[in-house]
C-alpha cells in the first residue's frame, strides 16, 4: 500500500468521525440553551435589588418577577409602575423608576436616571448620564448630557445651639415647553415655591438655576451663569456668560445684561446693563473709561 493511499484513508476516516461528533454537539448546546431560558436570571435580581425594587413572591413555575423590567424599545431598566408610551426609547443603561410619565416619542439616552414620579412629555430628548428627580419635563424640550434637575437647593440656617440646619426642600422644578438645557446644568427643586422654567427658554452649558427662581418665556442664558434662590426674571431676559444674580432679585422683561455682569438689585426698567453692579450700559461705559483715564501714571498709558 503506498503512501498517498494511507493518507487519503486517513482523511476519510477523520471526515467520518466528525460527522458522527458535529450532531451530537449541536444538540447538547441547543439543550444547555433552552435550559438556560427557563432559568432566572440572577444578575436582573440583583440590578433590581440594588435599584430598590427587590423581587417579588415567586409564581408557580418558581420564576422570580422583579420589580425592575427591560424596556423592549433601547434596552434600558424600568419600574413595573412606570407609565412609558410604547413609542418611548429608554437605551441600554437608563431607569426609569416608579411613577414615572413617559410621552410619546420620549428618548432617554443611556446612563440617565429617571427619578420618582418624574414626568416627561412628548418628544423631549434626554442625553447620557442625565438625572432627573422631583421635577417635570414639558414637550419638544432637550436635557443635554450630565444635566442634573430638581435636586435639593442650598438652603440652611444656624439653630440656637450654633449648628447648621437644613432647609426643608419639598416642592418641584417646572421645565416648560421648547426648553433647551445645557450639559452638566444644574437646576434645583423649590423650598417655597416651585422653580419654573418658561417655554421656549434655552440655557448654555455650566449653569447653576438655584431654587425657587422662576424665568419667563425666550430666556437666554449663557454659559456659567450663576442665578442664586428666589430670582424672578421677566420674558426676554439675556444674561451674557458668567453673569451673577444675587438672591431675591426680580430682572423686568427685555433686559440684556453683558458677561460677567453682576445683579445686586433689582432692574424694573428694559434695556442693557452691564458691570459690578449691574448699572445701565452706557453708565458702566462710562466708568470704564475714567477708570482707564484715572489709572495713568506720570502721563503714559497704560
Amino acid at each position: 500500500m503506498g503512501p498517498f493511499l494511507v493518507v487519503e484513508i486517513r482523511r476519510k476516516l477523520r471526515n467520518i468521525r466528525m460527522a458522527a461528533i458535529l450532531p451530537r454537539t449541536i444538540r447538547r448546546a441547543a439543550e444547555a440553551a433552552l435550559s438556560l431560558r427557563s432559568v432566572p436570571l440572577r444578575g436582573a435580581g440583583h440590578l433590581a435589588r440594588s435599584l430598590g425594587g427587590g423581587s417579588a413572591a415567586c409564581s408557580d413555575d418558581g420564576t422570580a418577577s422583579v420589580e425592575f423590567v427591560p424596556w423592549h424599545n433601547g434596552g434600558g431598566i424600568l419600574h413595573r409602575a412606570a407609565s412609558v408610551d410604547p413609542t418611548a426609547v429608554v437605551e441600554a443603561g437608563a431607569v426609569v423608576h416608579s411613577g414615572a410619565v413617559l410621552g410619546k416619542e420620549v428618548v432617554v439616552g443611556s446612563g440617565a436616571v429617571v427619578g420618582p414620579s418624574v414626568s416627561i412629555g412628548q418628544s423631549t430628548r434626554i442625553g447620557y448620564n442625565v438625572v432627573l428627580s422631583n421635577c417635570s419635563v414639558g414637550e419638544f424640550c432637550t436635557i443635554h448630557n450630565g444635566a442634573c434637575i430638581g435636586q435639593d437647593g442650598f438652603g440652611f440656617f444656624v439653630d440656637e445651639d450654633g449648628k447648621v440646619k437644613k432647609k426643608p426642600q419639598m416642592l418641584y422644578a417646572r421645565i416648560g415647553d421648547h426648553v433647551e438645557i445645557g450639559a452638566n446644568t444644574c437646576i434645583d427643586r423649590g423650598s417655597w415655591r416651585e422653580t419654573l422654567i418658561g417655554d421656549h427658554t434655552k440655557i448654555d452649558n455650566l449653569v447653576q438655576i438655584g431654587h425657587n427662581v422662576v424665568t419667563g418665556k425666550c430666556c437666554m442664558i449663557y454659559g456659567q451663569v450663576g442665578i442664586a434662590g428666589s430670582v424672578t426674571l421677566g420674558d426676554y431676559v439675556t444674561l451674557g456668560g458668567r453673569v451673577a444674580i444675587r438672591d431675591h432679585v426680580s430682572i423686568v422683561s427685555k433686559v440684556r445684561l453683558a458677561a460677567n455682569s453682576s445683579v445686586t438689585k433689582d432692574i424694573q426698567k428694559p434695556g442693557d446693563y452691564g458691570g459690578f453692579p449691574a448699572v445701565p450700559i452706557n453708565e458702566w461705559r462710562r466708568q470704564t473709561a475714567y477708570l482707564r483715564l484715572f489709572s495713568k501714571k506720570d502721563g503714559v498709558k497704560r
